[in-house]
């Protein structure tokens, strides 16, 4: 077995449980290469067939030993094993790499061999659903996706977002993920989600699994969601992933009649989820929380996160300014953590947010500091589709009923993915904000207040290494200064839209050390590039 694939041992109960699920707990106490142990929940797989997920870390031998708390059912009980893991052989990053941590910085992601991590993500909410179907359309996607660069799909894997319990647009092919009145777990279900996760991950999509949305902790119960929860981690614990508690943790349900009440009560209900889940997991898999507006406000103590999502919601090209403040502001914030915009202005949703306002979402976030961006499109986080379009929310509005296949080739995505393979050619995760190096003239804003943000420049870099300048309006260039006067730079204009480097050549510094780059072509946003002659060498 190669290292960091997933190693599924199945058993038989001897007794038939009236129960399994909720009467039933079964775990391996796992001896890693290293003489680590880990205990290592099992799940119910249906009727009385149960089975435990190992992840198959550094190479070496493994044990295991079965323990029950029905210690009478040696189906289950005393089960004894090994197996012996290989090193790893391809270039799947996820695979190569390992699972993610935080970094030493405590600001971004690495793989557990140390190699960053840059996320660039995309939300499937609703890809578990049967209007995503299994092989062709999910794979289509994922393939899609993959060749845009994108590395990350952030999908729910339980009770899904904009609908009411039981509305069939919830359901896959084997039905709904819980069986009625929420007692228990419908296996099948995640049989055929099964599928859905081994694809991502071979094909170097990381899976950000949310757990549920928010407002479902009230009907459940947090008990329940507690137990539905080591269900996951049992089940899909052992693949590289990120855990996401729910999404929007104290939205409650769009037409309660007691928000106050219910907001209260799930934040203190995913608080409680967040910390059992961190006591289980044998794998520490990052968590995190999706907010309705700041993770940090989500829960009541946010040092249980590893990392912090942001939502600055849909509102076009208003929400960019929102978002840069969010983000300053998280990235700022203590306990220091990497931070991710999770949702902002879904590509195409309500008639809107189209492709530049997207490169605008994308590069003034991570040019301020966070550890990547999820993109979105609307009719994918859906899953609408020509035959059956997703069609209204619970409060009577539809967001649009682009289907996921038109969606899925909206100029953004792919807009997105050119960012993520430009940052990446960089060691992104050492740039310093550098407002000082970049001078703007007069008319750059236009002198209208909204654009002081959202159309001003953004520089960070490494001090005789390395300048990247943002520009978001490109009408004048501006004046790069305080150049070092004992370094040599060449430079070049990178295309946002198209992909595409514009050669300048050597920077001609001033006495005063400043230098004003040619215009590119059309004016729209434009990332100007200084490498040292040094460094590029």
């Amino acid at each position: 077995m190669p290292q960091n694939r997933m190693v599924e041992i199945a058993f038989t109960a001897n007794t038939t449980h009236d129960d399994p699920y909720n009467d039933v707990e079964l775990e391996a106490l796992v001896t890693t290469p290293g003489g680590e142990q880990l205990r290592v929940p099992a799940f119910w797989a249906g009727d009385n067939a149960w089975k435990v997920r190992i992840a198959a870390g550094p190479p070496g031998n493994y044990s295991y030993a079965t323990a029950a708390n029905v210690d009478t059912d040696d189906g289950l009980h005393g089960q004894t094993g090994s197996f012996t893991v290989d090193p790893y052989d391809g270039d799947n990053a996820l695979l190569r790499h390992g699972r993610l941590r935080l970094a030493d910085d405590q600001r971004h992601f690495e793989h557990h061999d140390g190699t960053p991590f840059f996320w660039t993500g995309d939300s499937w909410l609703m890809g578990l659903t049967k209007r995503l179907d299994w092989p062709n359309g999910f794979k289509e996607l994922a393939d899609d996706r993959v060749a845009k660069g994108f590395n990350v799909i952030q999908i729910v894997a339980g009770p899904p977002p904009d609908m009411s319990v039981g509305d069939p647009r919830g359901r896959n092919e084997a039905g709904f993920p819980f069986a009625d009145n929420f007692e228990r777990v419908n296996p099948s279900y995640y049989d055929h989600a099964d599928l859905k996760f081994a694809y991502l991950v071979e094909a170097g999509l990381m899976p950000c699994i949310v757990g549920m949305w928010g407002y479902y902790l009230k009907m459940i119960g947090v008990e329940a969601v507690k137990r539905y929860w080591r269900y996951l981690v049992a089940r899909y614990g052992a693949y590289p992933v990120v855990w996401c508690m729910c999404g929007e943790g104290i939205m409650p349900y769009y037409l309660s009649d007691s928000p106050e009440e219910d907001a209260a009560m799930q934040k203190r209900g995913w608080t409680e989820v967040m910390a059992y889940v961190r006591s289980i997991d044998p794998y520490a898999n990052l968590i995190s929380i999706h907010p309705n507006l700041k993770g940090r406000q989500q829960v009541e103590d946010p040092s249980l996160m590893d990392f912090e999502m942001l939502q600055a919601a849909h509102r076009d090209i208003g929400s960019v300014a929102r978002s840069i403040e969010q983000v300053t502001e998280a990235v700022g914030a203590e306990p220091v953590m990497p931070v991710i915009e999770a949702e902002v202005n879904f590509e195409g949703i309500l008639g809107r947010s189209w492709q530049n306002v997207q490169r605008l979402n994308f590069y003034h976030a991570v040019m301020r500091g966070t550890a990547g961006h999820n993109y979105g499109a609307n009719g994918i986080w859906q899953m609408s589709t020509v035959e059956e379009p997703y069609g209204r929310s619970p409060h009577g509005r539809s967001w649009g009923e682009i289907p996921w296949q038109e969606a899925a080739q909206l100029p953004g995505s792919r807009q997105v993915g050119l960012g993520g393979q430009f940052i990446r050619r960089f060691p992104w995760w050492e740039l310093e904000p550098r407002p000082d190096w970049i001078r703007c003239e007069p008319d750059w804003t236009w002198d209208w207040p909204a654009d002081v943000v959202i159309y001003g420049p953004v520089c960070v870099g490494i001090p005789r290494q390395l300048r990247i300048v943002y520009m978001p309006m490109v009408w004048t260039p501006g004046t790069i200064v305080a150049i070092e006067p004992d370094v040599s730079y060449t430079a070049y204009w990178f295309d946002p839209c198209t992909g595409k480097d514009i050669d300048i050549g050597p920077v001609e510094v001033s006495d005063a050390g400043e230098w004003t780059p040619p215009l590119p072509g059309e004016c729209h946003d434009w990332l100007l590039v200084l490498t040292s002659t040094e460094t590029a060498s």
